[in-house]
């Protein structure tokens, strides 16, 4: 159980430093409950509202899933991965430096 707690310590610390990143790179991440009714699925993901790039998650999904969107969205920046823990270099598979 004690490592089941770890590991989800480890994903939010991982979507937090995400999530900064995304704020560094313009990106505004909203975290809301998304819309679901029968037949309904609302996954998340990038959009461009009034000129700036926002990515909403849906805050009832496990860190997992919001991680693999935000990564999603960062995929098709520049990023510069150098200040980025080895975790997140790994996810965004070393980035490109600029």
């Amino acid at each position: 159980m004690a490592k089941k707690q770890t590991a989800g310590g480890k994903g939010a610390a991982l979507l937090e430093e995400l999530k900064a990143l995304a704020k560094q790179l313009g990106i505004r991440v909203r975290e809301e409950k998304l819309l679901r009714e029968v037949g309904y699925r609302v996954r998340g993901g990038g959009c461009r509202v009034h000129d700036q790039n926002m990515v909403f998650l849906d805050r009832d999904q496990p860190p997992s899933e919001r991680i693999e969107i935000l990564l999603d969205e960062l995929g098709r920046h520049p990023v510069d991965t150098t200040q980025l823990s080895p975790a997140a270099r790994r996810l965004l598979g070393g980035g490109v430096t600029s």
